[in-house]
């Protein structure tokens, strides 16, 4: 609808150390912020008729994480559906990927570089290697 707002969320999912792929999902404020609240990091999920889309490598790859895969998920507002899943404690196999990077280890700059060598990064974008204390708005 021309006016109307529109809100996003991307994340990245994985269920094997070499296979993984972006998520994006669009819609209004309350949809978003549902299922962006549905999950943690971490958590085991179902994705139910997510639409399969061939990624656009040279726009996408700049925000969101290089993934092995040509496609992406795309998560409709009124046909997909996300599950947050108990699978995790029965399937200990998926337990090891959650200290996976989705970056080759020599990909990252610390904060510590960006510092010491900010003048020479500038305007450049790059992967930054640090913990999330919090996420909000």
């Amino acid at each position: 609808d021309i006016g109307t707002e529109r809100y996003t969320f991307s994340f990245t999912i994985r269920d094997s150390p070499t296979y993984f792929i972006n998520v994006q999902s669009w819609g209004r404020e309350e949809y978003i912020r549902s299922l962006s609240e549905s999950f943690r990091v971490g958590d085991c999920v179902t994705i139910e008729n997510p639409l399969i889309q061939s990624k656009e490598a040279e726009r996408e790859e700049k925000f969101s994480p290089a993934t092995p895969s040509a496609y992406k998920l795309l998560l409709s507002e009124n046909h997909s559906v996300v599950k947050s899943s108990s699978c995790c404690a029965t399937d200990t196999r998926l337990l090891p990927l959650l200290h996976l990077p989705v970056k080759d280890p020599q990909d990252y700059y610390c904060l510590g570089d960006i510092v010491a060598n900010g003048q020479s990064l500038h305007g450049r974008v790059l992967n930054v290697l640090a913990a999330v204390m919090a996420v909000s708005e």
